[in-house]
């Protein structure tokens, strides 16, 4: 493989990753004059959009039926509470979030209506309305589906095979400005280098889903992140993301109907014997069992304040203690009720609560077996894992906590630009969501990141013409020979640098230590082991092919993603953070959810006093930097349609 030699292309606008929230911006640069757009993806068939998804996969949106009084403001006061969430961002995803809904609709994304039109939803977890909607288990791989041909049919530039490494910045004033990207073209036999020149770079990446042992996120689905750090963009709530129960072997979501049907829940050891009904121990009677398995349907994240009197969280703390404690295995089984709602060897729908009742009599879910109820509520429930030659009806279904979404990520502005200019995170990597959010926001975000950024560059930077070879070259050269030489110098080590093993501790120490149960100690000493593997990688780092190029960059950025959010877990309990999302710190003051549960679950809930305020984060050369300010408030605006015409005219609505 030659050394610094690659490949040039230029575009206005290059857009890093084809999930949906990257292809609707495509979409939407498009349709706002903005011709020359490329997508950079590894393959459209990868990423979280298009390989994810639950028993009905929600898109959260403003109310569009019934009578229920909904407004703009009432949906940004909404997502604004959930805690470290900036109010001019919330008011934006809620403000846009119907323009985003209909286009989906109107490219043939299967949302139901009524007959007269009326997109009808329902209460999701966090959501004080009924905003939900979905399309069923596939919803984003639908909006994908669709968003592609959309993309195609208006001249699109969609480049496969490529990864990206290095976001190319020069400097502007006392801020940096992307210029383009570097990456690496797996066309040919061996990979190639290749440079793009761009005026505006939107990054589109996802979550940070290679970081973690435990997870429910797609094999396919990477990351990108730390890619970002690496260039010089902030970090924002890195300490926030989502874990909840997931199936394993096929990796899903086991949220609504999975829950709602009453499965029984059984572990075994290693070898699938000693099989218990394991929940029995800790609840302590048939009704508060079943009710919290009922409730796990929509209160499906971990939340440490649902653990207590008997929570739906409570059971995420009994599965964790099973599989990671006692290295046991766990499964819901269809086939079978749980023991304890039996009375004569039948199911005995008088010991659910009257919650449970309603909803099962409503849905018609009154069967004999939690199978049978599923078939009646949700059959494509079935069918789903059906296609994944797993039959619910035959065996049972192992599952593990799992880790699921990243509330936080990138730091950007209500245009979604970072702090470095021409930088648009859009999608899950950027951390617009804060503590608690609605199930759906994800979908909605990141098509509404998509349309905010198109708009803020087609009304500012329409004539920017992208740089040429040269330009980028004298600008960010050392940028890319650095990134090349990287790559360059671990072929010249030769050997055999075992990085399937340095993966897998990687994600172990995640998945153990910055997970869904933290502990001050742990995090301390995860933090200082992710560094020194960070420098091991970067200093020892040995390749016998140059095949394996893609691995060992994408190992590296893991690296530098796993320490940043390490040393933000790190920071947030040092500034006296407590347990609170989806994740529970361990404190020797606290209290436990149920006195027969091991000393590490001591917990104390943090008061709110820290949802009012931000944490952002910047990398360089193994040091963070952190920054805590509070939330930008939802701002006040006119709603007299003369004074907005007249602004809108002006050009005000784009600054």
């Amino acid at each position: 493989m030659e050394t610094k030699k690659f490949t040039f292309r230029r575009s206005d606008v290059i857009i890093v990753g084809s999930g949906a929230a990257g292809l609707n911006a495509a979409i939407a640069l498009k349709k706002q004059g903005i011709q020359d757009v490329t997508v950079l993806t590894e393959g459209l068939t990868f990423g979280t959009s298009r390989n994810t998804g639950s028993d009905k996969q929600t898109y959260y949106k403003l109310t569009s039926s019934g009578t229920t009084p909904d407004s703009v403001r009432q949906m940004a006061q909404t997502l604004f509470d959930g805690g470290c969430v900036d109010g001019d961002i919330a008011l934006a995803e809620a403000a846009v979030s119907t323009r985003a809904f209909f286009h989906l609709v109107d490219i043939g994304v299967p949302f139901p209506c009524n007959r007269y039109g009326e997109y009808v939803g329902y209460k999701t977890d966090h959501d004080p309305f009924k905003r939900g909607i979905s399309a069923g288990p596939l919803t984003s791989r639908y909006m994908t589906e669709r968003l592609i041909e959309e993309a195609k049919e208006l001249g699109v530039r969609i480049l496969e095979g490529y990864q990206a490494l290095e976001i190319l910045t020069a400097p502007d004033g006392e801020q940096k400005k992307a210029i383009g990207v570097l990456a690496l073209e797996y066309k040919k036999q061996e990979p190639t280098y290749a440079v793009f020149g761009a005026a505006n770079v939107i990054y589109a990446t996802g979550g940070e889903a290679g970081m973690y042992k435990t997870s429910v996120y797609p094999t396919a689905q990477t990351g990108g992140t730390g890619l970002a750090l690496r260039a010089g963009a902030r970090g924002k709530n890195l300490t926030e993301s989502q874990y909840g129960i997931a199936s394993i072997k096929f990796r899903w979501n086991l949220s609504g109907s999975y829950q709602q049907v009453l499965p029984c829940y059984i572990s075994t050891d290693e070898n699938g014997g000693d099989e218990r009904e394991f929940l029995e121990d800790a609840f302590p009677d048939a009704q508060s069992q079943l009710n919290a398995i009922f409730l796990k349907g929509y209160q499906w994240p971990f939340d440490p304040r649902k653990t207590r009197s008997y929570g739906s969280s409570l059971i995420d703390i009994l599965i964790y203690i099973e599989t990671v404690q006692k290295k046991r295995r766990v499964f819901l089984d269809y086939r079978r009720n749980p023991r304890c709602a039996l009375t004569d060897g039948k199911m005995d729908y008088t010991k659910l609560s009257e919650e449970a009742l309603e909803y099962l009599r409503e849905s018609g879910s009154m069967q004999e077996l939690p199978i049978q109820r599923l078939a009646a509520m949700n059959p494509a429930a079935i069918e789903l894992y059906r296609s994944h030659n797993i039959d619910l009806a035959a065996e049972p279904l192992e599952i593990a906590i799992c880790a699921q979404h990243n509330n936080g990520g990138l730091a950007g502005d209500c245009w979604w630009q970072s702090n470095i200019r021409h930088l648009y995170p859009i999608g899950e990597v950027n951390g617009t969501h804060g503590v608690y959010r609605p199930g759906g926001t994800a979908l909605n975000a990141g098509q509404v990141g998509g349309i905010r950024a198109a708009s803020y560059i087609a009304h500012h930077d329409a004539a920017l013409a992208p740089p040429d070879e040269q330009q980028v070259l004298a600008a960010a050269g050392e940028q890319i020979w650095a990134a090349m030489e990287f790559g360059m110098q671990a072929l010249q080590r030769g050997g055999s640098f075992d990085m399937a093993a340095e993966r897998a501790a990687l994600q172990e120490r995640m998945s153990c230590c910055g997970a869904v149960i933290r502990g001050r100690e742990a995090v301390q000493t995860a933090c200082e082991e992710a560094l020194q593997q960070l420098h091991r990688i970067e200093k020892e780092a040995s390749l016998s092919t140059p095949l394996l190029l893609g691995q060992l960059y994408r190992l590296r950025d893991l690296a530098v993603s796993q320490f940043v959010y390490l040393s933000a877990i790190r920071n947030y309990i040092q500034q006296g953070g407590r347990s609170r999302g989806s994740y529970l710190i361990c404190d020797p003051a606290g209290e436990k959810p149920l006195g027969s549960l091991p000393e590490i679950f001591r917990f104390v809930l943090e008061d709110g006093t820290m949802l009012q305020t931000i944490q952002e984060v910047e990398y360089a050369q193994g040091a963070c930097t952190f920054y805590w300010r509070g939330c930008r408030p939802i701002p006040e605006t006119t709603e007299w349609f003369e004074k907005v015409w007249q602004e809108y005219r002006k050009g005000a609505a784009f600054q």
